[in-house]
């Protein structure tokens, strides 16, 4: 099946400025569906106030040590990742306020999103800190190396990009956000982690959406877009201290690897825009449809590779335990 845009004409001459305007309907109707289906929730009832104590310091509390964290080792690589990562919202929001605007229906949305994700950050630290979950002195020197670097989109030239970078990057978030919860180890940071991950997909619909909305009006920039942000993409944490390592061992405790971003990131947003399906292109998203469909199709090959791997790693493991 193939998939018609339709193509308005003087396409050649689209601005940031009059894409915004020209999404503007689109970005009004998404916000009021989202308005209706969102559901307000209280971050403190969440966390398991009654585990928390005093820690050493000025309140002469206990030091924190590993034992006490109810949660596995992948789980507090995890957690710490996905923390500070939401600790750097105010430059996520300086980000999308500078490209969408802070008036219409694109404010409304910048502001309310913001507060929404406000609370992720919020509900992860008071439920951390409580529970004992990581070293808090490591996370606050952490959490202030990270936000005194601040956070430059790769996208931040294009508000196309952008777009097309967060439909990608909510659900990446999402799904990182429900892995850990998976293998916490905890009921508790389980429950909050999923509370947190649906609104990650309620905003991950929203700028699918209007990536959809965009094809139709502006296709050969849009693809041109998708090509580029699916071929760099980094998740927004990659400058914190100590990524690389994080991310390497998030990749082999399964919450994100190669495999989960080609199938449970990438794959389900380039399928229902029908993005590879997309016809009447001119030849500049012609190439850039192509390149996409050859840069997916290596990418599983790598993933595939990267399975074979973990399996390989895994059975080592195992015959070594029943030696």
């Amino acid at each position: 099946m193939t998939v018609t845009p339709r193509q308005h004409a003087g396409t050649d001459g689209w601005t940031d400025a009059r894409l915004l305007y020209a999404l503007e309907e689109v970005v009004e109707k998404e916000l009021n569906r989202h308005l209706a289906v969102a559901k307000d929730w209280m971050p403190h009832e969440y966390v398991p106030w009654s585990d928390g104590r005093n820690f050493d310091g000025p309140l002469e509390g206990e030091p924190w040590a590993p034992e006490q964290s109810k949660v596995t080792d992948i789980g507090r690589t995890a957690l710490v990742v996905n923390l500070l990562t939401e600790d750097n919202l105010p430059s996520y929001h300086h980000e999308i306020a500078s490209l969408f605007g802070r008036d219409g229906a694109w404010g409304t949305w910048v502001h309310r999103w913001t507060a929404e994700e406000g609370r992720h950050g919020i509900v992860m630290r008071d439920y951390l800190l409580t529970s004992r979950a990581v070293d808090p002195v490591q996370l606050e020197n952490f959490r202030m190396a990270h936000m005194s670097e601040g956070f430059e989109s790769d996208n931040r030239h294009s508000m196309l990009h952008s777009v097309a970078y967060v439909s990608f990057q909510e659900l990446a978030t999402r799904v990182s956000h429900r892995n850990t919860g998976h293998q916490s180890g905890d009921p508790v940071c389980d429950r909050m982690l999923a509370r947190i991950a649906t609104d990650e997909n309620l905003h991950m619909v929203f700028y699918r959406n209007l990536l959809q909305a965009a094809f139709e009006i502006a296709p050969d920039l849009t693809m041109q877009a998708v090509r580029d942000v699916v071929v760099g993409f980094r998740m927004p944490g990659h400058g914190m201290p100590g990524f690389e390592r994080a991310a390497a061992q998030m990749a082999i405790g399964g919450i994100y690897n190669l495999r989960i971003h080609h199938d449970d990131v990438l794959q389900p947003v380039l399928r229902f825009l029908k993005v590879l399906d997309i016809d009447g292109l001119d030849p500049e998203g012609l190439k850039a449809q192509e390149e996409l469909g050859l840069f997916m199709n290596g990418l599983d090959g790598e993933a595939r590779k990267f399975d074979e791997r973990l399996a390989a790693r895994a059975a080592r493991r195992a015959a070594r335990a029943n030696r």
